[in-house]
């Protein structure tokens, strides 16, 4: 009873502790999702909390000054005298009620008092805004309109999409078979190239750009969607290769022995039963290759440049935080953005990844 009791307390523990940082994790990612879609006023005056139930002030009415009121002098409102700045930040009246600027040169005044409030703009010219090139117009604070041209984000987005598929499937394909020959083949220096493998994990890859974009200059490859490939095969392999391997050579030897036995070829053995078998394990791994490859910034700003007809994602977005770091409506939509297909891949291939990371980890 007491070893049933201590074992669910642990098991409540872990879950608890799960739970909180699922919590941590998905409540910025919740406020990304509003804030994306809200507009660009309410969200400089207000968090994308408001959209939820909450105590806050309500325009009641609107009181309107004489044109000419002097607003270096003391302001009377309804019988009480309060400054500038007061009614700037907005002030309480005696009766409770809230004083604040609607617009200062029109000399309105609101007047709003505590109520329950629900924030309920949401709009899809964010979205319109960073997706297309077309302009549009937006509300400022102030009540002004300003025009901004559009982003055109769609085609970075085909852009990075081209780049992020190959990128994912040519490695894995190669390190599949590489594993596979590592596992269970027979050949000179194979335990010396396994090691070399090793070797290369530890290698940063900053260390080979410089070297790597020479050979790709000389070889008319630099800006090249072959070169990113490449790049980012080269650079994904090592740990592919190994995470493959500790899968594969966990595969019980009496498959291989009784196809051997069969007559089947390696091929036919690698193509029946290796990649039907690893499948837990390629979507594992393909899963951290996709994601590496899309929110990779540094390897395709050395090796396909930041030509507008050729930006990822990630060199779009950034160079869209030195231009509007102010717009969060269009940065907070562009992050989104750039979210959607990494959760999408992630949520398809999630019944696989905890296969994947567990294979090869027990022996037997």
């Amino acid at each position: 009873m007491k070893r049933t009791r201590k074992k669910t307390m642990s098991k409540t523990i872990v879950n608890v502790v799960l739970a909180f940082i699922c919590l941590i994790w998905l409540i910025p990612t919740v406020g990304l999702l509003v804030s994306s879609f809200r507009p660009a006023v309410d969200i400089l005056q207000t968090g994308w909390w408001t959209v939820f139930p909450h105590r806050d002030y309500v325009t009641q009415s609107t009181i309107t000054l004489p044109k000419d009121t002097d607003l270096r002098q003391p302001i009377e409102v309804n019988g009480e005298v309060f400054d500038d700045d007061q009614l700037r930040s907005g002030v309480t009246a005696q009766d409770g009620s809230r004083l604040i600027w609607e617009n200062r040169r029109a000399r309105t005044i609101q007047v709003q008092q505590p109520d329950w409030k629900v924030n309920t703009n949401f709009t899809l010219e964010n979205y319109n805004g960073v997706l297309t090139g077309k302009s549009f117009e937006i509300m400022q604070a102030d009540g002004t309109i300003k025009a901004q041209k559009g982003e055109g984000l769609s085609k970075a987005f085909l852009n990075t999409m081209v780049v992020t598929i190959p990128s994912t499937i040519i490695p894995i394909l190669i390190a599949t078979f590489a594993a596979y020959a590592f596992a269970w083949l027979r050949f000179p220096l194979r335990r010396s190239m396994f090691v070399a493998v090793i070797m290369m994990l530890v290698v940063p890859l900053q260390v080979a750009l410089i070297p790597i974009l020479k050979d790709y200059t000389a070889l008319g490859l630099n800006g090249s969607y072959l070169g990113i490939w490449i790049a980012h095969t080269g650079f994904g392999l090592p740990l592919t290769i190994y995470f493959m391997y500790t899968f594969i050579s966990q595969l019980p030897k009496d498959l291989f022995e009784s196809a051997f036995m069969d007559g089947a070829s390696n091929f036919t053995i690698f193509t029946r039963l290796i990649l039907p078998l690893s499948v837990p394990a390629i979507a594992s791994i393909g899963i951290f290759q996709f994601l590496w490859v899309w929110n990779d910034y540094l390897v395709s700003l050395v090796f396909i440049g930041s030509q507008p007809d050729v930006q990822v994602m990630s060199m779009r977005i950034a160079a869209m935080v030195g231009s509007k770091g102010s717009d969060w409506h269009l940065l907070t939509a562009a992050a989104f953005v750039s979210m959607l297909m990494p959760l999408t891949v992630f949520f398809a291939l999630q019944k696989y990844f905890v296969r994947g990371l567990l294979g090869g980890s027990v022996k037997g």
